[in-house]
């Protein structure tokens, strides 16, 4: 995707609107876009103790984001934060993936622990 590309720009300003919504909650921001072999993951956050790995999906509406990540992408998001565990934190850290869904109208919702079960 080009930077220049309008869906590039909506994506930056979903993954800001979904990092002040963690830090006001009280996470601190550890990554954004962080770049692996295996792909990015858009937003790193520390919430306490817990490390959580956030997909950024923008669209329409919530539920138009929530149906847009795949199980490539979930498995990307996993194989991601195995990466940056092994390089900046305990492999044994608490960790939580999430996906921020954000709509047109600039709201964001979190689906939290889309990799449980």
């Amino acid at each position: 995707m080009s930077k220049g590309s309008k869906s590039y720009h909506n994506g930056i300003a979903a993954e800001d609107i979904a990092a002040r919504q963690y830090i006001s909650q009280g996470g601190k921001e550890l990554a954004r876009r962080w770049k692996t072999k295996h792909g990015e993951i858009d937003l790193i956050i520390r919430h306490g103790s817990v490390i959580i790995f956030v997909e950024v999906k923008a669209r329409k509406t919530h539920e138009l984001a929530a149906a847009a990540i795949t199980p490539k992408q979930q498995q990307r998001l996993l194989d991601c934060a195995s990466e940056y565990l092994a390089k900046h934190a305990d492999m044994n850290a608490d960790c939580r993936f999430d996906l921020a869904m954000v709509d047109a109208q600039g709201q964001c919702a979190v689906l939290e622990n889309i990799l449980a079960g």
